[in-house]
């Protein structure tokens, strides 16, 4: 009797780690990471400030960083958080391209937690959809804005409030059925 419950003793904790990985596993794929909630939406972005991709130019000119004064300017903007070791981030910069067109509104980007020559380079190779390009190199301004991974895209209103975030890559459905209609909505509310 004692060698079956010395093998129940041994063989108990496996089986329970197995069955909770199991519904972790199950968990993680059928979220819609989109659906994570942010206490940021209704509320002014935090305060904060990201320096320029240093060596970013276009045309000869240097791109330039922004502050969350840039964002309350009177003019709905998109804040997207990416860089160039995200897989995602590649999948959704075609959409970027494609929102800059469709909704005209000024998209700034924030590289997070990257090497400025990988950034850079990011940026040569699939183009440059954004009006500034700013860093959280250590990621301390992610976390005041809820970022929980990337990409993550924030659309904010004239008065420097966000009003819509998205999180995980754009994709052609998203950018037709949640952002431009979240863009439009802000576009129609009342100027500051």
């Amino acid at each position: 009797m004692t060698d079956g419950k010395s093998n129940l003793v041994r063989v108990l904790p496996v089986v329970i780690f197995a069955v909770v990985a199991g519904f972790f596993a199950m968990a993680l794929r059928s979220g819609d990471p989109s659906r994570l909630p942010s206490t940021l939406v209704g509320k002014t972005v935090p305060q904060t400030t990201f320096p320029p991709l240093e060596g970013l130019e276009v045309n000869g000119s240097p791109v330039r960083g922004f502050s969350s004064a840039d964002l309350a300017k009177g003019k709905v903007s998109v804040v997207n958080y990416w860089a160039s070791w995200c897989q995602p981030c590649v999948e959704e910069h075609p959409f970027l391209e494609q929102l800059k067109e469709e909704a005209g509104v000024d998209i700034y980007g924030v590289n997070y937690k990257d090497q400025t020559d990988a950034a850079r380079r990011f940026v040569s190779r699939f183009g440059n959809p954004y009006s500034a390009v700013g860093t959280d190199k250590s990621g301390r301004a992610a976390i005041d804005w809820g970022v929980y991974g990337t990409p993550e895209t924030f659309i904010v209103n004239g008065r420097g409030e966000v009003v819509y975030k998205h999180v995980g890559p754009i994709s052609a459905d998203s950018l037709t059925t949640k952002l431009l209609p979240a863009i439009e909505k802000a576009k129609a509310a009342p100027a500051p």
